[in-house]
């Protein structure tokens, strides 16, 4: 089944295959874009949730109290109006009684918010500068986007400190900005200085001016931040063509083989980014749902060959968490359920114990924060070169990550409250 068919079944019937299944059921829902320049961020996502669906089914269902609940996903295209994404959100809740709602958040997410925290939703988003005071049933647990990108600059401050110059570019939108700012903080927490900053429209990108432009102030290594892959792609073959031989950091590196393929191996050696292959030999003892991180990416091969990506595993692992908050709480129950995963202020993650947290940023602690990796490219292969601390590294560098989001106006009383809207 190619990924294009399982989404628009989905998108459009909620069916996922039936194995052994009990009557009742828990419907989750799925806000995400599925179609357009965003679908990167969505479609590999859901195709990982079924997989998470169909052995969960598979396994008798969900455990809820004394029960077996047949698990159904339910997605919605949210690549469209805002008007369109509203829609959607309520249709999700209030018709198809959703207990869960995974979204990429930011503006696929934002016409839809204040609706959602009126009705007490539990939902997760991958881009925690979502959060704020005003959306209390909103939580961040499996991606802390961006924050987790101080770990890439870490080790290669450490790997090569010879190093002290560094281009950044990153796109204008609630993905970019965020992103900007934290690898700005990150490089001034090593004495990098910066010589060089883009910020594109990422409507009308332009890879080989941008790069050139980076490149025109001589810089020793180039950073993409949180560009989209196929601009990732695009700035990398530019650079390859320019001739640049350093480090490039990208939060993403999604379809590298293509890029090692349209470039060499040599020149991807100096490719580091922060989301593994999970067939890594680093993740082998971690534990994923109820299978390991390598079962899940062989699953996901077969299934949807070509189309991993950063965000496969993310809304899966959301689920992961929920599944066990569900099994202590003994009900679906948004409210009971967020307050089980909250309970103790920590959770283990699939990269280790991760804590609550986020307040100085979003005004309140919905962010789940804990170790990330580091990856480099070598011998043409995503590796995964160390583990890093973001609970670690934000004791000793919070406040200047503070400085450079209140410096660009993305604190959330920055950022103003949403007025909630009642629901209808």
């Amino acid at each position: 089944m190619t990924n294009a068919s399982l989404a628009t079944r989905l998108a459009v019937t909620g069916a996922i295959p039936r194995r052994r299944m009990t009557e009742a059921g828990a419907r989750i829902g799925i806000l995400a874009p599925l179609s357009g320049p965003m679908a990167a961020w969505g479609g590999p996502g859901l195709n990982g949730c079924a997989i998470w669906a169909e052995r969960i089914n598979g396994q008798g269902g969900l455990t809820v109290g004394a029960t077996r609940q047949r698990v159904t996903l339910i997605a919605r295209d949210a690549a469209a109006s805002p008007a369109a994404i509203r829609s959607a959100a309520r249709d999700l809740v209030d018709h198809e009684g959703v207990r869960i709602l995974l979204t990429l958040g930011g503006d696929s997410l934002a016409p839809a918010l204040p609706w959602l925290m009126a009705r007490s939703a539990l939902v997760s988003t991958l881009l925690p500068f979502d959060l704020s005071p005003d959306t209390p049933s909103l939580i961040a647990p499996a991606e802390v986007h961006p924050l987790f990108v101080v770990t890439a600059v870490s080790w290669l401050a450490t790997a090569r400190p010879d190093l002290r110059r560094v281009a950044l570019c990153s796109q204008t939108d609630m993905m970019g900005r965020p992103s900007l700012a934290t690898y700005r903080a990150a490089f001034a927490a090593e004495g990098i200085g910066i010589v060089h900053q883009v910020q594109y429209d990422p409507a009308a990108p332009d890879a080989p001016a941008i790069v050139a432009a980076m490149l025109a102030h001589d810089p020793q290594i180039l950073c993409w931040c949180s560009s989209d892959p196929p601009m990732v792609e695009a700035l990398t073959e530019a650079a390859f063509l320019a001739g640049f031989g350093g480090p490039i950091i990208s939060c993403t590196g999604d379809r590298y083989r293509r890029l090692v393929a349209r470039t060499t191996a040599a020149f991807m050696e100096n490719f580091i980014f922060n989301f593994p292959d999970f067939d890594d030999p680093a993740l082998r003892e971690r534990a994923f749902f109820s299978i390991g991180p390598s079962d899940f990416y062989d699953s996901f091969q077969r299934r949807f060959p070509g189309q991993w990506s950063a965000v496969s595993w993310e809304y899966a692992s959301v689920l992961d968490l929920w599944q066990s908050a569900v099994e202590i709480a003994r009900t679906t129950e948004p409210a009971h359920v967020l307050q089980v995963m909250k309970r103790g202020a920590q959770m283990m993650q699939l990269f280790g114990p991760a804590r609550w947290g986020g307040e100085a940023l979003f005004g309140v602690d919905n962010a789940l924060i804990g170790s990330w990796p580091v990856v480099r490219v070598i011998g043409g292969k995503a590796r995964i070169v160390t583990f890093g601390s973001v609970l670690d590294w934000l004791d000793r560098h919070e406040a200047l990550l503070v400085a450079e989001m209140a410096g660009m106006g993305l604190l959330w009383h920055q950022r103003g409250g949403r007025a909630i809207i009642p629901p209808a």
